[in-house]
């Protein structure tokens, strides 16, 4: 074996830091590099296709590149947000997994000196038929809600998805809001030679070492760490840095400050440097440790949780210790900045690595692997053919379906503090901006099932989906975080549906005026052999003037219910034809003309008045979309089949850009004239009373049977049964 091979270079690689160090690397700057260079920290096979997302508009305060996003709120407040994963851990140790994603994204989001807000998250495992697949269930979501929970911060949204694709990898990721006055944002830059570096919080210890590489690699057992090798979260000092952290914001000397997270010290040091365009020096003996022996490649490679990177200028550090003293935490003076532009790396006074920062932060020569378009599978003529169902049976399985049943049992293990106007349940979550009416709404959507069979139309999917689900609120979609989740770009067939993704969600965000504000990418999922489907999580984030008009999927007995835009009567894809053990037949298609029209009557017809209720048709096809709105406002509604359609595929299709509103009858003059200002189209489905749920004359149900079908078998699994 060469000695690069060993940390994960290949020879490209290794010849690339030959002329950018203008020598031969030692081993500990070689380990670096192999760390620093891994896919997890470098994105070295799509830096060069993410630069076609949109990522500029007229509310961006701070796109891709730092620590987090920020869009300006208005009344001097930005509203820092980004998501990541956490996948390969969660397989591992799905509890502290789990808690380690949702830890790092909100250091991520206080680092840019935003106070945490509300949590999201995206969930996909494998069926529920397996003991494995439930007992990862209950580990990822208590690891989620514990460390949420003990910061105080409300987690009022989310996903999740079972399909047996994600059976050996599953996917959890975590998403932070916060908010911050824009006056004292901070960045992840150091900057000011002479100004000293700090390493803040939490001792660092053994854990993690691997885990930049486990990231980067296949979920297998010969490269999984060892359980005690496992970042491990501790919430009391994540609550206790957060706070700490959040005083540095209004401090005038502190220049720069940066979670320690993949990669730990190495890329904290060197992307702040390079951000800064300015050098670092590090004495390592003098970084806190919890025990003894801990050698220097140990320290900058080490993934200990609860720290922080702080660039404070001198007369600021004892400033900066106090603080973290009345936490309960230290801050050790561990170098300075340097006037070169290197990352110059000392123990006990000896000099042991030196390497340009920029090289290590950006130096990583990209990867282009060979694209290759999957022959298409041919579509079977027997989907036209499928004997039409028993409907009230065919509506009952599908609410009874863990994609689309009740998330309650999940959602009540998550704390609902703080401003939180609307939470788990709605079209997407509603926070009011403290101390003022405004606020915020944000949804997180994927459908995989959809972005396998063809990735950029499935992303487009996602992302308007997204947004329908942020302007069935009222708010108006802004700007999307995104978490690129997909398995190894090394097979043709997978790189290109990755490239097929990024460039459909480029499409839709250009589309929808939302541009790319922050995002991840997670590539190797995969494990025994079996490949996740394409699933790139879209988070949207929207603004609403007044949330006291905020709407809820609710209607009211005597409302009507209106469809807005079209259902296009086809199977293919959906959670109905996959219950026949296909996913065979035409999909409808995504019409980002008329989701960017929808995002804008909706808003308008809600914040108007005219709108009650608003609830988007998505998994189960407009029957489940009806179930839903019934169950949330307990009232029972009677409904007319439009003619010459097949019913099943109606009622069940998973046509994009459709909403379903509740309004009185005196508004639908108003409703139906802003609908055509847009060209969105309009059909009256019925009306809202009585206690049965009664589609056409093939669907008949009180609605207790449809509340016992939707409770599904989620809370079969959180009580252990």
């Amino acid at each position: 074996m060469k000695r690069w091979q060993k940390y994960g270079l290949n020879q490209e690689e290794y010849t690339a830091i030959q002329e950018q160090m203008g020598r031969e690397p030692n081993e500990l700057e070689l380990a670096l590099f192999g760390v620093m260079w891994s896919e997890h920290c470098c994105y070295k096979h799509t830096r060069h296709l993410l630069k076609d997302l949109p990522s500029q508009g007229p509310l961006v305060v701070q796109g891709p590149g730092e620590n987090a996003g920020v869009i300006d709120a208005g009344d001097g407040i930005g509203v820092a947000f980004k998501i990541e994963s956490h996948n390969h851990p969660s397989a591992v140790d799905p509890f502290q997994g789990a808690a380690t994603g949702v830890g790092g994204i909100v250091r991520d989001v206080v680092s840019m000196g935003a106070r945490p807000f509300a949590l999201l998250n995206s969930l996909r495992l494998g069926t529920l038929d397996t003991q494995r697949n439930r007992w990862l269930l209950r580990g990822i979501v208590q690891g989620v809600a514990s460390y949420g929970n003990c910061l105080e911060v409300p987690t009022p949204a989310g996903e999740i998805y079972f399909d047996s694709c994600y059976d050996n990898n599953p996917l959890v990721n975590a998403m932070c809001i916060g908010l911050v006055p824009l006056e004292s944002m901070k960045k992840g830059t150091a900057a000011g030679p002479g100004n000293r570096v700090l390493a803040a919080g939490a001792p660092t210890g053994r854990e993690g070492i691997a885990g930049a590489a486990f990231a980067s690699a296949e979920l297998a057992a010969e490269t999984s760490p060892d359980i005690s090798e496992m970042q491990v979260g501790d919430p009391l000092a994540g609550k206790a840095l957060m706070e700490a952290s959040l005083q540095l914001a209004s401090l005038s000397d502190v220049v720069g400050i940066q979670d320690m997270g993949a990669a730990g010290l190495t890329s904290s040091s060197c992307e702040m440097a390079f951000r800064g365009g300015c050098g670092i020096e590090l004495e390592l003996s003098q970084v806190p440790t919890k025990e003894e022996g801990i050698t220097p490649l140990e320290l900058l490679l080490s993934e200990s949780q609860e720290r922080m990177l702080v660039v404070v200028k001198p007369n600021g550090v004892k400033k900066v210790q106090e603080i973290f003293r009345s936490h309960g935490l230290e801050a050790a003076e561990i170098g300075e900045v340097t006037e070169g532009k290197d990352l110059v790396l000392l123990w006990q006074g000896k000099e042991v690595g030196r390497i340009p920062a920029a090289a290590l932060a950006d130096g990583v020569p990209l990867s282009n692997p060979q694209k290759k378009m999957p022959k298409p599978n041919p579509v079977d003529p027997s989907w036209q053919n499928l004997a039409q169902p028993e409907y009230d049976q065919a509506l009952l399985q599908l609410l009874a379906n863990p994609n689309i049943s009740s998330r309650a049992s999940l959602w009540s293990q998550f704390a609902q503090v703080g401003d939180c106007i609307q939470g788990p349940g709605a079209s997407a979550a509603v926070l009011r901006l403290p101390g003022t009416n405004k606020g915020i709404a944000a949804a997180v959507d994927c459908n995989s099932t959809y972005c396998a069979l063809n990735p950029r139309e499935g992303t487009k999917r996602a992302v308007a989906e997204a947004a329908r689900n942020v302007a069935c609120t009222g708010a108006r979609p802004v700007a999307v975080t995104n978490c690129l989740n997909f398995p190894s770009p090394e097979v043709p067939e997978q790189y290109w549906a990755l490239k097929e993704s990024i460039q459909g969600m480029a499409e839709a965000c250009r589309a929808l005026q939302t541009p790319v504000v922050s995002g991840n990418v997670s590539l190797y999922n995969e494990g025994g052999g079996v490949a996740i489907n394409p699933t790139p999580v879209i988070s949207m984030v929207g603004l609403l003037e007044d949330v006291e008009k905020a709407c809820t999927i609710a209607p009211e007995p005597g409302q009507i219910l209106v469809l807005l835009g079209a259902i296009q009567p086809l199977p293919g894809g959906s959670q109905y034809i996959l219950t026949t053990g296909s996913i065979d037949g035409p999909v409808p298609a995504v019409d980002l003309e008329l989701e960017a029209a929808l995002c804008r009557v909706l808003p308008d017809a809600i914040t108007s008045g005219v709108v009650r209720a608003a609830h988007d048709v998505s998994e189960g096809g407009i029957a489940t979309t009806l179930a839903e709105m019934a169950l949330a406002g307990g009232s029972g509604m009677k409904i007319i089949l439009p003619e010459n359609v097949r019913p099943d595929f109606w009622l069940f299709s998973e046509s994009p850009g459709v909403v379903v509103v509740a309004l009185e009858e005196a508004g639908l003059p108003a409703l139906k004239a802003m609908a055509i200002k847009e060209g969105v189209p309009t059909m009256t489905l019925g009306k809202v009373g009585g206690s049965e749920f009664i589609i056409g004359d093939i669907i008949h149900l009180p609605l207790p049977s449809l509340a016992e079908a939707w409770t599904g078998e989620l809370p079969q699994v959180f009580s252990h049964e």
